[in-house]
């Protein structure tokens, strides 16, 4: 039995014929520029996220880097972000000449806090990047007090949460990417909501906020040729919108089937190891849905990397996210400044190991990777 981390074959099939009439519409028009199909995704993708504009550009690190040229703000200024993620949320931020103060996560649920945030403020801090880690929204109720408390601006990094959801005290719902000031995602492949190449966007509420990013990822143009700002060339090509507005008819169930994968994994992990002696299962955020963009086992006693090597000589995938984090990452040693002691996201990179998670997952394949575990274990 072939076991995959992610299927993207399998679920290409289930919407075959739909993918391809898309795709041969657009060879048929040769619009392969901001054709029709562009701005139709763009339509649905607001409208399914609640009516926020959305600017559809190249990638989801392009997103990050938009956002914040819009945002105007000015060499030296800080932006936090937590030590603990994928160094696109980071890497933009030095690349403007901003700088990044890394801050620590939560030990559970991995996302950064608004009490670790705090700590890490100082006169020059601008912004905060909240990262929706492995698919569930962080606590952003207090971190958005804590934006408005200090005038921070909020760029959610949504990559691998769309879709999920955030219930306020109040009662009130938002979808991840629509509380701060800025929201961005990719649509790499491997996403929940994926292409079958590069894409990204970023989503905003403020109209005017909005026409910016949208005439900054044009070449800081509003009418061709004239120029207002300097922008960049980032764009989502219509063939990988086409596949984009097709997967997006399905993200819900992509979602359930996920969440219906983690949920097995949950009950036949805990039989394993009810007291969490080897392994601690994903936390879940009560204020937040899930859409398991990844299934993240805490292993103990430094085992982890034992534990993949064996279960890859089982055949059974494994993967690292994130094996260093950011604090120490050559790249950020004389750009970036450590906001506090960061061990909880030392202890998760030394301690992380994501289970095959995907919409074609069957019980069959699970059993197959909980074997493999309890084999390690001797369990």
């Amino acid at each position: 039995m072939e076991i995959n981390m992610v299927d993207l074959k399998g679920q290409y099939l289930k919407i075959k014929d739909e993918v391809d009439a898309g795709i041969q519409a657009v060879i048929d028009s040769s619009a392969f520029i901001n054709g029709p199909a562009v701005n139709a995704f763009r339509l649905h993708l607001s409208q399914y996220l609640g009516g926020t504009h959305v600017v559809a550009c190249a990638n989801g690190t392009d997103a990050l880097q938009i956002a914040l040229m819009a945002l105007g703000l000015k060499r030296g200024d800080e932006v936090i972000v937590p030590a603990f993620t994928y160094v696109s949320s980071a890497e933009v931020i030095a690349l403007l000449g901003l700088t990044p103060v890394m801050v620590d996560v939560d030990p559970l649920t991995f996302n950064v806090t608004a009490e670790n945030i705090r700590k890490a403020l100082t006169p020059a801090s601008k912004a905060v990047i909240p990262v929706h880690l492995f698919g569930q929204s962080c606590d952003m109720e207090p971190i958005l007090a804590l934006a408005e408390e200090y005038g921070l601006y909020v760029i959610e990094d949504n990559a691998q949460a769309i879709g999920a959801e955030y219930t306020f005290s109040d009662g009130r719902k938002a979808k991840t990417g629509t509380m701060g000031t800025v929201g961005c995602t990719s649509f790499f492949p491997s996403k929940n909501l994926g292409c079958y190449g590069d894409g990204g966007a970023v989503f905003c509420q403020d109209d005017e906020l909005a026409a910016k990013i949208a005439m900054i990822a044009n070449h800081g143009q509003k009418v061709k040729y004239h120029h207002s700002a300097i922008g960049c060339n980032s764009r989502l090509d219509t063939i990988q919108a086409t596949v984009l507005d097709v997967k997006l008819k399905h993200l819900d169930e992509y979602s359930r089937a996920r969440n219906e994968a983690a949920a097995y994994y949950d009950r036949k992990l805990r039989e394993l190891d009810p007291d969490g002696k080897y392994f601690r299962l994903p936390a879940r955020l009560p204020s937040s849905t899930h859409v398991w963009h990844q299934y993240t086992l805490k292993i103990n006693d430094g085992r982890r990397d034992d534990m993949k090597a064996f279960l890859a000589d089982r055949g059974i995938p494994s993967m690292i996210y994130y094996p260093l984090p950011l604090q120490e990452q050559e790249a950020f040693r004389d750009v970036a400044r450590a906001g506090e002691p960061l061990e909880h996201a030392a202890e998760c990179a030394h301690s992380v190991l994501s289970l095959p998670m995907h919409t074609e997952l069957t019980h069959e394949i699970q059993d197959a990777v909980v074997n493999g575990i309890r084999e390690f274990f001797k369990l």
